[in-house]
């Protein structure tokens, strides 16, 4: 269970870093999931800070796993 956590919040902090990215300085096109989702339109920088917190938030899930 640890890893897939670990696995999931590298794949959030990755999508996270990429729109944030691309939202500031407009490299790394087709790189996100938030900019390929037309509901997003206009929140794209929240929504890539919120990857960002759930990630840290998985981190600390699958930390507090390993020491149990």
């Amino acid at each position: 269970m640890r890893q897939v956590l670990e696995v999931l919040g590298v794949l959030l902090l990755i999508q996270g870093a990429a729109g944030l990215i691309h939202e500031l300085t407009g490299s790394l096109d087709g790189w996100g999931v938030v900019q390929r989702l037309g509901l997003l339109d206009g929140y794209e920088i929240y929504a890539s800070v919120t990857l960002l917190v759930l990630a840290v938030a998985l981190f600390a899930a699958a930390e507090s796993r390993k020491s149990r």
